[in-house]
């Protein structure tokens, strides 16, 4: 006899399914809309990735606890730490740019006569 999935697997395969659904959407929207709800997404205390850094750190404490007892190796418990600090870090540096996705979010959705010149991309190195 198969046994029943729980319900927070249940949940957690779906909210797996639905932010799927969010990318695709996000990839099809005008900009001004794209960049909403992205800004959702990133918003550190009510969005998506302030959850998910939650989530991880909420496991950590539960790798912990499992590595303690013996049930996990330590290194389950210090990956997910170190996932969740990184997690913040990248949090804490995308809420610099809020305020330039609140603004692309808040012009219309009708392009403009003249667009916007394009900056030149940097791509930063962490070590």
């Amino acid at each position: 006899m198969s046994h029943p999935t729980p319900y927070p697997v249940r949940l957690a395969d779906e909210i797996t399914r639905q932010l799927g659904q969010l990318a695709d959407h996000i990839s099809h929207l005008p900009p001004p809309q794209a960049a909403q709800v992205i800004a959702r997404v990133l918003a550190p205390d009510t969005g998506v990735l302030g959850g998910v850094t939650h989530l991880v750190a909420t496991g950590s404490v539960f790798a912990k606890d499992q590595a303690e007892r013996g049930a996990l190796p330590a290194e389950v418990w210090l990956a997910l730490g170190r996932a969740s600090n990184e997690l913040g870090d990248i949090t804490l540096d995308l809420d610099e740019h809020k305020d330039a996705l609140q603004r692309l979010g808040a012009q219309p959705a009708t392009t403009a006569a003249k667009p916007p010149a394009p900056a030149p991309l940097v791509i930063r190195r962490r070590r």
